[in-house]
């Protein structure tokens, strides 16, 4: 796999523009004050799919050849890839199955009924999940889409970086919630290739580190999952996006899962924007790490906001305690 370039970012985001509105870019004053700071917020969670991810659907879709779309498309999701790639089958037609885990996030499930994807449960993590469409996928003839280890997916989400860029030319700090790593890599790719004196700053989930020690290590390793934020879930690090990161990623913090749900609650109270547990996950980090944002100008991303109900009342809990 080629690992996607600036250029490949500037054409993904000719290819979205007619399906993808550009998302904000507000200054928090509450949590600038908050971590002596000056605090943006990127909010990918006002796109229509409420998360980042329907960037990659799109530019993955628009470029496949005719013979790809008519085998149809499989895919392993926690939820937000798979609305993604739903949303992206129902815009060019194209048959989408996608794969989750069997304690999906409802929410993200029924959105993903809705955009008319049809959906394989199957095991307990995602990374069970995506074992199993690859199965299926060499069985049945469908084309396999990778949730991570894509050039078209990562120029697609890339955008959200691009933007950010361009409305805070002057930005010093990106920091992205990690997962597979597809943001995180292409916000890398982005900033490096503009100016390579902008930190990149990954942030992920203690409770779900696969990325992290692949990252630390050099090499690829699987971890165990436990974190409630799904988004962040992921059991294995992957090959195209630790390739990128590798080289270009300026540092990695970890976080726990109170630290999660204690920034859910404050991006509520200090900046009125509600965020999943992935979502919220660049900002613990930032709260946990101050030093890494003191006096410098910072975007964090708000990845997006498909948070149950559960999650949201035991994320306050944990807030005012």
């Amino acid at each position: 796999m080629q690992a996607p370039t600036l250029l490949d970012v500037y054409r993904a985001r000719k290819t979205i523009a007619p399906h993808i509105p550009r998302t904000p870019l507000h200054y928090s004053a509450g949590l600038s004050e908050m971590l002596d700071a000056e605090i943006y917020l990127k909010h990918e969670e006002y796109l229509p799919l409420g998360a980042f991810k329907g960037r990659g659907g799109i530019n993955l879709l628009a470029n496949l050849t005719d013979e790809e779309k008519d085998r149809g498309l499989i895919t392993a999701s926690t939820g937000n890839h798979g609305q993604s790639l739903a949303s992206a089958g129902k815009l060019f037609g194209v048959r989408v199955l996608v794969g989750l885990p069997e304690n999906a996030n409802p929410n993200k499930v029924a959105a993903m009924k809705a955009l008319g994807a049809e959906l394989i449960f199957h095991g307990n993590g995602f990374d069970d999940a995506r074992s199993h469409c690859e199965r299926l996928a060499k069985e049945e003839g469908y084309r396999f889409v990778h949730p991570v280890n894509d050039p078209l997916l990562i120029a697609g989400v890339g955008t959200q970086a691009l933007e950010t860029i361009e409305d805070l030319p002057d930005v010093q700090v990106l920091m992205v919630p990690l997962g597979g790593g597809s943001g995180v890599s292409g916000a890398c790719i982005v900033a490096k290739g503009i100016d390579p004196s902008i930190e990149v700053l990954a942030v992920q989930s203690e409770l779900a580190p696969a990325g992290y020690l692949s990252w630390r290590k050099g090499e690829i390793v699987e971890a165990e999952t436990t974190t409630f934020a799904e988004g962040v879930a992921t059991g294995s690090g992957y090959e195209l996006a630790q390739d990128i990161i590798r080289d270009l990623l300026d540092d990695f913090l970890l976080v726990s899962d109170e630290d999660i749900r204690r920034a859910i609650g404050t991006l509520i109270e200090k900046a009125h924007t509600l965020a999943e547990g992935a979502g919220a996950t660049a900002l613990a980090g930032a709260i946990k790490y101050p030093e890494k944002v003191r006096g410098k100008k910072v975007a964090i991303t708000v990845s997006g906001a498909n948070i149950t109900v559960d999650q949201l009342r035991q994320s306050l809990e944990v807030y005012q305690s």
